[in-house]
């Protein structure tokens, strides 16, 4: 029998050694692109444990000072909030109260952690009785009429200390309106990260269980977007940051990876994206049942994100993410 022909080329070479794989490795995560969500809640007698997303809490005022001092000992360099108000209206009148439960948490957080970068989510959905992004005039979203709260929103975030904001009711005009309104008050320097395409995904179920958000009537495929719909990602992108964002981002990140390499492409602007809930939740309960390996799974899916192009990313898995890397070292 003939000698087959050896490979000219063997690329299981550099595959031969953890070592040489990490010498030549193209994407690496590091803890400093992470940001970890945190639920704040002015309630201290609300049900801290979220069912659908285990090891995600609840937190007090205390409790998330207690959490971004743990953060950034374990390297995680910022939180975005996400206010549980103790009452609801309308209006989401408690989103832009200056002493309500973001705002709160804000000051608490900077007390106990000045080096932590503090984002805030600004929209009306946690806030209002009827679980939308926007005020209801006639049985619809206002769209304009939502901007001003959602502007006063900002403003009262910023105020408290928020390094970012983060408008994410996609409403049009939102980032536009709301950098208007912050260099009106003196907060030139409060920069913008703008949830740009943020589509309408099944993905959100586990976080409006955590948040009480959920519509009370319809749904919110009026102002979040199509997700069949890349073309007007990028059109809502380019709309965002030439109305003043600083960073734009993609939401959610998994089943969303072509947006986020295409928008990498497009555009010079960093750019984030959010590996939501129901990304957590499905990795979580998957693991508990000894169908994946978890660590090895969330580092395939950061890796994953972050090759696709993202510059930072926001998921629940920042704090395990930054403890099993040091569990690594150590």
């Amino acid at each position: 029998m003939a000698e087959l022909p050896r490979p000219r080329y063997r690329p299981r070479r550099l595959r031969r050694t953890a070592a040489i794989r990490a010498l030549v490795r193209e994407t690496s995560v590091d803890t400093d692109r992470l940001v970890q969500p945190l639920f704040i809640r002015e309630d201290p007698r609300m049900e801290s444990a979220i069912p659908s997303m285990p090891g995600i809490f609840r937190l007090t005022m205390d409790e998330a000072a207690s959490e971004a001092e743990q953060l950034a000992e374990l390297g995680v360099p910022a939180v975005i909030l996400f206010g549980l108000p103790a009452e609801k209206d309308s209006l989401g009148q408690g989103a832009y109260d200056e002493n309500g439960v973001v705002q709160q948490a804000v000051r608490a957080v900077k007390r106990a952690a000045p080096d932590v970068i503090v984002m805030t989510d600004v929209c009306l959905c946690e806030y209002t009785d009827h679980g939308h992004c926007g005020v209801i005039r006639d049985g619809r979203i206002d769209n304009d009429g939502s901007l001003e709260l959602l502007a006063k929103t900002a403003v009262s975030q910023a105020r408290a200390g928020a390094d970012l904001v983060a408008p994410s009711a996609m409403m049009d005009g939102q980032v536009g309106a709301i950098r208007a309104a912050l260099d009106r008050a003196g907060f030139e320097e409060t920069a913008i990260l703008a949830y740009a395409a943020k589509h309408a995904s099944a993905f959100y179920g586990p976080f409006r269980d955590a948040a009480d958000s959920v519509p009370r009537f319809g749904d919110r495929r009026t102002y979040q977007k199509d997700p069949a719909n890349l073309r007007e990602s990028l059109r809502e992108i380019a709309l965002d940051l030439e109305e003043g964002a600083d960073i734009v981002m993609v939401k959610p990140a998994l089943a969303y990876l072509d947006v986020i390499r295409a928008a990498r492409e497009r555009f010079d602007a960093p750019l984030a994206a959010y590996s939501v809930s129901g990304e957590y939740s499905l990795i979580k309960a998957a693991a508990e049942r000894g169908w994946v390996d978890e660590r090895s799974v969330v580092e395939e899916t950061i890796t994953a994100i972050r090759r696709a192009g993202a510059d930072l990313i926001l998921t629940y898995y920042a704090k395990d993410f930054a403890r099993w890397r040091r569990e690594r070292r150590a």
